[in-house]
């Protein structure tokens, strides 16, 4: 029988080569617009990827697994430095085959002790950040300074060839179903100051450039660490800046703030909501998880959860020409309730940062109606507030930053605000 710290290793190593495979394929997908087990000849069982565009894939997922290893490996580093128990990275494949994804939620290490100073937690919480942030921008520069002709799209999509390089103009005008990447400030930068202007692809066809796709995946793990909430990165980082007791004032002010931003658009008077019953498939089990917490008791929520359902149906019924609002809307406000309850001490002041949130969301779609959140935030403010917490422990030793660290902390901000993409991931 192996050692359990050579079991623990080889535990680790095979997570990692999964992912790299997960990721390669993932990687083919995007490059060469195509799904694993779909084909235009429908669903197949051997996979429509050949060889060679699996090892293509590797242009993706090699340096984007690359700025990720370097992240963790910031903080492992860092975390071993201090003396800290920690395990080296657990990486999580994800790949489905016949829908989009990007073979890997991601990675973490695990500290299997407390942490004792301000200054640790600091320090281990910006390694990550910084060394991903480091190996993120040569990665930008080759991709954007390698771009191929404009007329490798039509290697991907040989239908555009016959519009020429004027392709743009006729190929979108559909508009529904149309997949882009949002954009952020340094991707902008690189775009407008770095890259052949001639040679930027369009932004509907970014994801079939390796190189660029996976480092704009590196800027937006990073400003999603960043974020300066709860155990995230930068919680870590602004809780080393300001303290425990700061910190734990400040933080649920600012997840209010993102759900605020994540949610716009939803309930909005120039909104027409899209329902399908399908949806309930996921939206009932949700309700009865929020009636559960909420309530806490399990009878109780089944019944909330079933008495929702009837009322919604019943207007539904009378009202047909409603019957989006009528589902829609009240998942949104049970979900608001739900997810800013851990923020307050009491139930009824859920309530009512859930009603000044609604009322701002409301406000704000009336004064701009081309307003619009990201759906996408929805689900990771659901995860940092009933998975990940929006708090951060305290330590015994609560002694301020360094300058020199306190100066690292703003250049983590700023970081930030570089690398942040409002809406990331746009869906037409």
């Amino acid at each position: 029988m192996l050692p359990a710290n050579r079991q623990q290793y080889g535990l680790h190593l095979l997570l990692f080569c999964l992912t790299l495979v997960t990721t390669t394929i993932a990687g083919a997908e995007w490059r060469y617009g195509k799904l694993f087990f779909l084909g235009p000849e429908g669903f197949s069982w051997t996979g429509t990827l050949s060889w060679a565009e699996f090892l293509g894939g590797l242009y993706f997922s090699l340096p984007f697994l690359g700025v990720l290893t370097v992240h963790e490996f910031g903080h492992y580093f860092t975390a071993r430095y201090y003396r800290t128990a920690v395990t080296l990275p657990y990486y999580i494949p994800l790949w489905f085959g016949i829908t989009s994804s990007l073979g890997t939620m991601g990675a973490f290490i695990r500290i299997k002790e407390r942490i004792f100073s301000r200054k640790q937690f600091f320090d281990i919480g910006i390694a990550g950040p910084l060394a991903g942030f480091v190996v993120a921008l040569p990665l930008l520069f080759y991709g954007f300074t390698h771009l191929p002709a404009p007329e490798y799209i039509f290697s991907i999509h040989p239908e555009y060839e016959r519009y020429g390089l004027d392709y743009a103009q006729h190929v979108y005008q559909q508009g529904f179903g149309n997949f882009s990447l949002g954009k952020n400030l340094l991707f902008i930068l690189f775009e407008t100051y770095v890259a052949d202007p001639a040679l930027v692809p369009n932004q509907y066809e970014v994801i079939h450039y390796p190189f660029v796709f996976a480092g704009f995946l590196a800027l937006f793990f990073t400003a999603l660490n960043l974020l300066p909430i709860g155990q995230l990165d930068g919680g870590h980082v602004l809780y080393g800046l300001i303290g425990y007791r700061r910190f734990n004032q400040l933080s649920p002010i600012f997840f209010a703030l993102f759900i605020l931003y994540a949610g716009l658009g939803v309930i909005s008077p120039y909104t027409e909501p899209m329902w399908s019953e399908e949806l309930l498939v996921l939206f009932a089990p949700f309700a009865y998880w929020a009636y559960a917490k909420l309530l806490g008791n399990r009878n109780h929520a089944l019944g909330a959860t079933l008495a929702m359902m009837l009322l919604q149906y019943g207007l539904s019924g009378f009202f047909p020409e409603l019957e989006a609002y009528f589902w829609l809307w009240p998942y949104y406000v049970l979900y608001l309730v739900f997810v800013l309850q851990p923020a307050t001490p009491k139930l009824k002041y859920s309530l009512y940062l859930a009603g000044v949130v609604l009322a701002a969301q409301v406000l704000i779609s009336l004064v701009f109606p081309e307003s619009d959140g990201y759906s996408g935030w929805l689900v990771f403010g659901l995860l940092l507030s009933r998975v990940m917490g929006i708090f951060h422990p305290s330590c015994p030793d609560e002694r301020p930053l360094t300058p020199l660290r306190k100066a690292l902390g703003i250049l983590a901000f700023i970081i930030f605000l570089l690398c942040f993409t409002p809406t990331p991931f746009i869906i037409e």
